[in-house]
């Protein structure tokens, strides 16, 4: 059986991201792919970036992949945008828009936010047949057919749900959890490119991390108004917007 460990929404948060890291090689797992927002918010999203391409052997595109490379008079954004430089910009806003294979003979879809745009926000206390719409493909998917299980990052929010026989699953962010305060990622589990019915796992993880090295690192970086990222890492509580 394949074991895929899927990590989202790290931004710039590098002691998250590296005992997540480090937890994933511990549980023997070599395959990981990242849903997407590798930067933004936290300070350190040039590495962030560079230990996804370096670990990851799939990425699709997030919200701030996909705006933090366009022109901006925003004192926040261009300090995030210098720290990145332009090639790991280019990157970013070239990634793939979502993940599909099978596996276990379930028809798997992965993104960041929707099938249709990478800033709709869907929750998992949003109604059913909003939620339904997740299962759905669209002319930005690989492939247009209705998903039998479904993967997103984009509200930092680890969740799984059951909807008329399909599966819906959050994996939680990595580096800016607004639950709880530790990095959260997902395992999956089955037989890969198995049309055939078979065993399939869907595993959350919580990892336990440095936070006020990430407060610290926030600080000592001089970023811009660094209080409500620093008060989302220290509380796991919302503060502003994602």
């Amino acid at each position: 059986m394949t074991r895929i460990a899927l990590i989202s929404d790290i931004h710039g948060n590098i002691p998250a991201l590296r005992a997540v890291l480090e937890d994933i090689k511990r549980r023997g797992v070599d395959t990981i792919y990242c849903l997407g927002d590798l930067a933004g918010k936290g300070p350190d999203g040039h590495v962030a970036v560079d230990l996804v391409r370096t670990h990851c052997q799939q990425v699709v595109r997030g919200n701030w992949d996909d705006f933090i490379g366009k022109d901006t008079t925003d004192t926040a954004l261009r300090w995030q945008q210098q720290r990145l430089g332009g090639e790991r910009l280019q990157y970013l806003g070239n990634l793939p828009y979502t993940i599909e294979f099978v596996m276990s003979g379930k028809r798997i879809r992965l993104f960041h936010a929707s099938p249709r745009s990478v800033y709709e926000r869907i929750q998992p206390w949003d109604e059913k047949e909003k939620q339904a719409t997740l299962f759905h493909g669209s002319a930005l998917c690989a492939s247009e057919y209705v998903a039998d299980v479904v993967g997103y990052g984009d509200i930092h929010n680890a969740y799984i749900q059951h909807l008329d026989g399909k599966t819906l699953f959050n994996t939680g962010s990595v580096g800016n959890p607004l639950e709880l305060p530790e990095a959260s990622y997902v395992i999956l589990e089955g037989y890969y490119e198995s049309k055939e019915p078979g065993p399939f796992t869907i595993q959350f993880i919580r990892v336990p991390y440095d936070n006020e090295q990430a407060v610290q690192d926030a600080i000592q970086s001089g970023m811009p108004y660094p209080d409500t990222y620093v008060l989302e890492i220290r509380t796991g509580k919302y503060q502003g917007k994602k």
